[in-house]
């Protein structure tokens, strides 16, 4: 049975989707619950064009609220809430590691195509993990 469970989200109305899932995994091994946000650094020639604004900053205050918000919303405290900083797949995996999570969970869009081909984050983490990874299939677009 899974002991730790770590929720990797992009923060997205997707994450709505997911919640009711990771709850009832939660909920069926009585699991301790993390949950991990990772925002992209922009690429240096960006600030070319952004201007001088702290434009990561912000980024990573708006992340760190929403996965507050997102924590209480599902119980879980905040020593058990990351936000990061980097590539997204070594940070989860990273993370994962940290914590000993023995279960990942995170959504999926199913691309197919070029994007297969380019890989995705689901299928970055599922390849890297050290433990199992659940990918949540999330609806299509309309």
């Amino acid at each position: 049975m899974y002991k730790h469970i770590l929720f990797a989200t992009d923060l997205t109305e997707d994450t709505e989707y997911l919640i009711e899932k990771v709850r009832a995994i939660r909920g069926f091994t009585g699991a301790t619950l993390s949950l991990v946000h990772v925002v992209e650094p922009l690429p240096g020639y960006s600030y070319a064009y952004l201007g001088i604004e702290d434009i990561e900053g912000q980024l990573i205050t708006e992340a760190r609220q929403s996965i507050e918000k997102l924590g209480e919303k599902m119980n879980v405290s905040k020593n058990d809430q990351f936000v990061e900083v980097g590539p997204t797949k070594t940070k989860i995996l990273k993370v994962a590691d940290d914590i000993s999570a023995d279960l990942i969970i995170c959504g999926s869009h199913g691309r197919h195509g070029l994007s297969l081909l380019l890989g995705s984050t689901a299928n970055a983490i599922l390849h890297g993990a050290k433990c199992d990874v659940l990918t949540v299939r999330l609806p299509e677009e309309q």
